[in-house]
């Protein structure tokens, strides 16, 4: 995956790079939301798994799995995805990501979002 170095030293990856990988189900991509779990019920990317930023270090262990793939993280705006992307380079990952616009941008964009029926 190829992407633009953005201000928190990662890669960013655009909306429409992250869809199209989407929609190829790409068992090489993980999409990370870092926002809390009732953000993530309201609407998330689709197919996106949640690890809010500040349990990130705690839960590490959950994601060991998927180091070797490419990891896209996103957040509301961007804040907590810098410092969940900094958590994820010295847990060793190497193909992280940050989402271009983040999820405002994507629902502002009118791309599909799952939410938790219990919400």
């Amino acid at each position: 995956m190829s992407g633009l170095a953005c201000a928190d030293g990662a890669p960013k990856v655009s909306q429409e790079q992250l869809l199209e990988r989407i929609q190829g189900e790409d068992s090489e991509l993980v999409v990370l939301d870092v926002r809390t779990a009732k953000e993530f019920a309201d609407g998330h990317v689709p197919g996106a798994i949640n690890i809010s930023h500040d349990e990130l270090e705690s839960r590490i262990g959950e994601l060991k799995q998927v180091r070797d793939k490419d990891v896209v993280v996103y957040c509301r705006s961007g804040r907590r995805t810098g410092i969940a992307l900094g958590i994820l380079e010295r847990a060793g990952f190497k193909r992280i990501y940050h989402l271009e616009g983040d999820y405002l941008g994507w629902s502002a964009a009118g791309r599909a979002i799952e939410r938790d029926s219990s919400s």
